[in-house]
């Protein structure tokens, strides 16, 4: 199976979702009945997906996301990639909270997508959160242990 179209898709939809905040492209590249494995059953992915960029690009608004690492098996494809931008807005994203700091920030972020003629169908994501919350000065950074 040719695994490069699902590749170039999905290149095609980081990059006008959340590198230029094109929401519409959201709902042209995700299927209606779209899971994301994050999220309580049911959700709403395509919605739920528009109000994380809209968040994202409104405390980060030079959010961009740069792909490093793509694998792709059938109908799966895999990547990782780094979140960068400044916080010059306020961060409302469900249970991360923090007014603008100012601070640039570099996050680390993993994807499997499941696409199904052309559309992403599942999303499996983790992305380092305590990380991002703690470059922005809004969690403790860990104190190591002496040994």
């Amino acid at each position: 199976m040719n695994t490069e179209p699902n590749q170039a898709i999905v290149r095609e939809f980081m990059e006008c979702t959340f590198n230029q905040g094109d929401l519409a492209a959201i709902d042209e590249h995700l299927a209606p009945d779209a899971i994301d494995h994050q999220e309580p059953p049911g959700t709403d992915f395509r919605a739920h997906l528009k109000q994380v960029v809209s968040a994202m690009r409104t405390a980060f608004p030079d959010l961009h996301f740069e792909i490093h690492h793509m694998l792709a098996e059938g109908e799966i494809v895999a990547f990782r990639s780094t979140m960068t931008g400044t916080q010059t807005g306020p961060l409302r994203l469900g249970p991360l909270q923090a007014p603008a700091t100012g601070r640039r920030v570099t996050v680390a972020h993993m994807h499997f997508v499941r696409l199904v003629d052309g559309k992403g169908q599942e999303l499996w994501h983790v992305w380092d959160i305590a990380g991002m919350m703690r470059q922005l000065g809004v969690a403790p950074v860990p104190q190591r242990q002496p040994a």
